[in-house]
């Protein structure tokens, strides 16, 4: 075992964080202020080719592994996890391509990626089906060599300036579930696709999040994912290649809310001694700091399972649970460390905790992980 870092990986590391410290660090309070897509951050982390790192190389692309994409993601989530949603959504879409995509959908649509700064958004959500996913209810008819779609998606982070989507339907009859999903890769102009307004959400400003409504969208057959009724399990295995670098997300924005209570900490005076020398608050910073580096050993084994070949499944629903929920209660606990000035929007722990929060919602809940655990570990045990 082996857990240090080679020289390439701490250089991607150094990259990652020296950009966010250069280019995002400056223009968080804006983009978090007005909810403006940070396309040009986009570009230039396009430019130094920091995003769509996952693309094989016979594609164009670098052809890196998760855990490598991991630490590029803590470093960029630790400055402004909104604007590394941003940048970093389009890994969400380049996993199913990768499961379950051909030859020629591979080329095309990761292509794209390469070729320009395109973002592609992932459309599982509806109004109706959240963390139930077989309930999905936007339809897809198929007639002569095209697909039909009508239907609409919730809450879908990157639509409005997505090039593209992966877009998960019901081909099959309702009370077929599941089984009657299926994924198909959408081209954004296509006719009919209405994109709603953005959505001003409780955190992560700079993240797109709309609805989009698919009214008479014609899709060719060849778009197709796999086949009919596969779609459902496409969209989960692609889950166990994102969920690690999502939780990688969590830790940066712990890792932020540690530093800015402990600079206070320091700087702060009461009752005659600094804040950090009363052992309320060096306990609740040990506890902070704990949780931070055993959130950071799940996702690192997590995704050091997947790039190995191996089946990561509970590994990375346990470091999507325990990163999600982990940050959230870090977060809280530097606006406590703060006080009233943690309550202040002149300070940045506010907005961290604002911004944690997604991560016990987004690409499945704490309450779906905790399922998935049981559930592995009640089918592998003796």
């Amino acid at each position: 075992m082996d857990l240090s870092l080679t020289e390439e990986q701490k250089a991607l590391r150094d990259l990652a964080r020296e950009f966010a410290d250069k280019e995002i660090e400056p223009k968080v309070k804006h983009h978090d202020e007005t909810g403006d897509f940070p396309d040009d951050i986009v570009k230039k982390a396009w430019e130094l080719g920091i995003t769509n790192v996952h693309v094989p190389e016979e594609y164009g692309g670098l052809g890196l592994g998760l855990f490598e994409g991991c630490l590029i993601v803590e470093e960029l989530a630790y400055t402004c996890s909104g604007i590394s949603t941003a940048m970093e959504s389009n890994t969400l879409v380049v996993a199913p391509l990768m499961v379950a995509g051909n030859e020629e959908q591979k080329k095309e649509y990761l292509g794209r990626m390469i070729e320009g700064p395109v973002i592609a958004a992932y459309c599982v959500t509806e109004p109706g089906a959240g963390s139930d996913v077989s309930n999905i209810q936007l339809k897809a008819k198929k007639v002569g060599d095209e697909y039909v779609l009508n239907g609409s998606k919730m809450w879908i982070t990157g639509a409005g300036p997505a090039n593209f989507y992966f877009v998960l339907v019901r081909t099959g009859e309702p009370e077929s579930k599941h089984r009657g999903l299926s994924a198909f890769i959408v081209d954004r102009d296509s006719e009919g696709i209405e994109v709603g307004k953005k959505e001003w959400n409780l955190g992560q400003h700079a993240s797109d999040t709309r609805g989009i409504t698919f009214t008479d969208v014609k899709v060719p057959a060849k778009n197709l994912l796999g086949r009919e009724g596969q779609g459902f399990v496409i969209a989960m295995k692609a889950f166990d290649h994102t969920r690690p670098g999502i939780s990688a997300g969590a830790v940066g924005v712990a890792r932020r809310a540690l530093d800015e209570a402990v600079r206070y900490a320091k700087e702060r005076k009461t009752f005659g001694v600094p804040l950090w020398r009363h052992q309320g608050i060096q306990f609740m910073v040990a506890d902070m700091a704990r949780d931070i580096e055993a959130a950071r050993l799940l996702v690192w084994q997590s995704a050091w399972k997947f790039d190995h070949g191996e089946r990561n499944t509970y590994e990375a629903a346990c470091a999507k649970c325990f990163g999600g929920d982990m940050a959230m209660r870090v977060a809280i606990d530097a606006v406590q460390i703060l006080g009233g000035y943690g309550y202040s929007t002149e300070y940045p722990v506010e907005k961290l905790m604002r911004d944690a929060k997604i991560f016990q919602i987004y690409e499945g809940t704490s309450q779906i992980q905790r399922l998935i655990i049981a559930r592995e570990v009640f089918g592998h045990s003796r």
